[in-house]
């Protein structure tokens, strides 16, 4: 393979679809990876690190939705495949299509560096920066935790849910989970099976979900009924929400202040079977620490041994000089969530936040780069007005929070890139 010089970062399960993709459309890519094998987040280590997988993390989109596009996952895998179920589908892909000599391993990417020529520089420490005509950055975005900020000091253990590998530390301790997202609910139920007392702390409602909807998962329904009017498929679906679970108030939870799937979807169904079995309790906004104390909104103040904030993650790139490349924590404006304005030759890939898996996602959008780079795909001129139109649009169909800065519709942005792909 002979052409452009093109860099990617990250050999996740984006960076890898990024490599074939490319690869495909007859480009001989390089992947910078700082581990020692392909997977990205979903390599698990019972230490913190990049991973904020823990041991016992299922995806919370079903295999059907979480797979490649020609690439099944295993016949015996289960609806919601394990973390280690996933590892080994990812190191299938990359034998497959053989990625690996694509891929520099333990490699971190310093600081890149844009040059003359829209060429980017890459100082991975050894030897002099190598420069690369385009630049594909895929290296995740739930690995840089988002902490919130209350008055005062906690005393006792306090850490990211970024950070929680395992509910065994904490068993026979009182323990507060902070967040109302997939993560805070699944680490509730977690420890709520070892600890004297788990608190799970939400500062407005959602909408819970069980992972089996009428025998299905909830994605795989929603993939039939597409045909649908939307309005009234709305209906059915907050219909089918409230008939399978009753709404919020049963479990002590608040009520969803919002439309149904204006808010990432959270799929768990032994949450409420453990509040109703008080081994998960529900709390209000936190307001406070104090010493062992934690304070909230209704005026309740109770102490915990340990506080697990599950607040989510910033969108973060150590390697580019903020001046360079950055985003507001409420605002990602890229073209089909791609295509930054100001530059020509960067690219990101696997940037969303989606009702579903992310990697079919950033496949497709890696072969709309790879598109791009042999000049299949030219980029409408108005390009850098249309990504701020998406970012009005995000904000107008979603709720208005960092959590969805990112967040799209599965299906709808397969389908635009799919579109783009098609010229």
């Amino acid at each position: 393979m002979t052409g452009p010089r093109i860099a990617i970062i990250g050999a996740g399960p984006s960076g890898l679809a990024a490599i074939r993709s490319l690869r495909e459309a007859g480009l001989d890519p390089v992947a910078f990876e700082q581990s020692d094998r392909v997977g990205g987040n979903w390599v698990y280590s019972p230490d913190p690190g990049h991973s904020s997988v823990a041991e016992t993390t299922h995806l919370i989109s079903s295999k059907r939705l979480s797979q490649y596009r020609d690439v099944p996952m295993p016949a015996d895998f289960p609806d919601y495949p394990s973390h280690r179920q996933l590892l080994e589908y990812f190191e299938g892909y990359a034998r497959r299509f053989d990625l690996h000599p694509a891929i520099r391993f333990g490699t971190a990417v310093r600081r890149v560096t844009k040059r003359p020529g829209d060429r980017w520089a890459l100082d991975v420490g050894a030897g002099p920066p190598e420069e690369f005509d385009h630049l594909l950055v895929a290296n995740g975005h739930h690995w840089d935790p988002r902490w919130p900020e209350y008055p005062g000091t906690f005393t006792g253990e306090y850490l990211h849910s970024h950070g929680f590998k395992r509910a065994e530390p904490f068993r026979g301790r009182r323990v507060l989970v902070i967040g109302g997202g997939n993560s805070a609910c699944d680490i509730a139920v977690e420890t709520g099976r070892v600890a004297a007392w788990t608190g799970l702390s939400w500062r407005r409602g959602y909408y819970l979900f069980p992972k089996l909807m009428f025998g299905q998962p909830p994605d795989v329904i929603n993939a039939r009924i597409r045909w649908i009017p939307a309005p009234i498929r709305r209906r059915l679906q907050w219909l089918s929400w409230r008939l399978l679970t009753g709404g919020n108030a049963p479990y002590g939870l608040p009520e969803p202040d919002h439309a149904i799937l204006r808010s990432h979807p959270v799929l768990n169904s032994e949450l409420p079977y453990y509040l109703r079995h008080g081994r998960v309790h529900s709390y209000p906004a936190v307001t406070g620490f104090d010493g062992p104390l934690v304070r909230f909104s209704d005026g309740r103040a109770e102490p915990f041994d340990a506080v697990i904030a599950a607040t989510g993650f910033r969108i973060s790139f150590p390697f580019f000089d903020r001046a360079l490349v950055s985003f507001d924590d409420d605002q990602v404006p890229l073209y089909l969530r791609v295509f930054p304005a100001e530059h020509s030759t960067l690219y990101f890939i696997g940037l969303v936040q989606p009702s579903g898996a992310i990697w079919p996602l950033a496949e497709a959008q890696a072969r709309l780069v790879a598109a791009r780079i042999t000049g299949r795909y030219r980029l409408p001129a108005d390009h850098a007005t249309r990504a701020a139109e998406e970012v009005g649009a995000i904000r107008r169909r979603w709720v208005e929070s960092p959590r969805h800065a990112i967040e799209v519709d599965y299906r709808e942005h397969l389908h635009e890139l799919e579109r783009a792909l098609r010229g």
